[in-house]
């Protein structure tokens, strides 16, 4: 595959000094498997420092914009940034998943659509620009895209929460015991699977949902069954998390 580096650098605002950084960023062990002879390291220990560069600018991020949610607030917020399904996003929105180098079965088997490929090729990108670049042109990076997933949120007026937990939670507030999750159906080949899942109050159902993974499919369910609760006090941040109209 031939990568337009010029093109990418132009499209995240960031030049690579050292070209062979960024190219291992790219690189996935399936694809440095197949090419031994001409290829260095893969993208996986890059990944792991990615991890951190990104919990602690996310961490910075929401600090310094958010001062008046409180620790756990902050905390739902981390969690969504940094998980998989935005991670995911992140890489398909700066177009990285178009460039990723992968292994001929990898991509044949659809890595490129993978959320945990494109997920640790981003961490490994973040990584590159660290180590190339420094913390503050990685600051730098995030913060952009960090304040595209954020925009909806008005501090003064929601409380943050993600559905499983606050389903959970309005059923403790009621004294009432925790809701269920039953899994219907699994469908589909491993790199895209589909799962729908059943969330259940006492062997009722309460609301159904289809999702990429288990997890997502119960975040969707919760969601519908919160929102029968709360209606429109509710407003959808991601997948995962909402936002929740305090009251004046």
């Amino acid at each position: 595959m031939k990568i337009n580096i010029q093109q990418f650098e132009k499209k995240i605002g960031y030049s690579f000094k050292n070209k062979d950084l960024f190219i291992q960023a790219l690189t996935h062990s399936s694809y440095a498997y197949e090419n031994q002879q001409n290829v260095g390291s893969d993208n996986e220990t890059l990944e792991f420092l990615g991890d951190s560069v990104l919990g602690l600018v996310i961490a910075d991020y929401l600090y310094s914009s958010y001062p008046g949610l409180t620790e756990g607030e902050l905390s739902k917020l981390k969690s969504t940034a940094a998980n998989t399904s935005s991670l995911s996003s992140f890489c398909q929105k700066i177009k990285l998943d178009k460039i990723i180098l992968l292994g001929k079965g990898e991509e044949k088997s659809g890595g490129r659509k993978k959320r945990t490929i494109l997920a640790g090729a981003f961490e490994a990108l973040v990584a590159a620009i660290f180590l190339d670049g420094g913390f503050a042109e990685s600051k730098k990076f995030l913060f952009i895209l960090l304040e595209a997933l954020f925009k909806k949120i008005r501090i003064k007026k929601f409380f943050v929460n993600n559905y499983k937990s606050a389903l959970q939670e309005y059923f403790q507030k009621e004294n009432l015991p925790a809701p269920i999750y039953r899994t219907i159906t699994t469908t589909g080949p491993d790199h895209k699977k589909s799962f729908i899942v059943e969330v259940l109050f006492k062997n009722k159902p309460l609301a159904k949902a289809r999702g990429k993974t288990k997890k997502n499919a119960e975040q969707k369910a919760a969601q519908k069954a919160l929102k029968n609760i709360l209606g429109k006090k509710m407003k959808a941040l991601t997948s995962d998390v909402f936002l929740l109209k305090k009251k004046t």
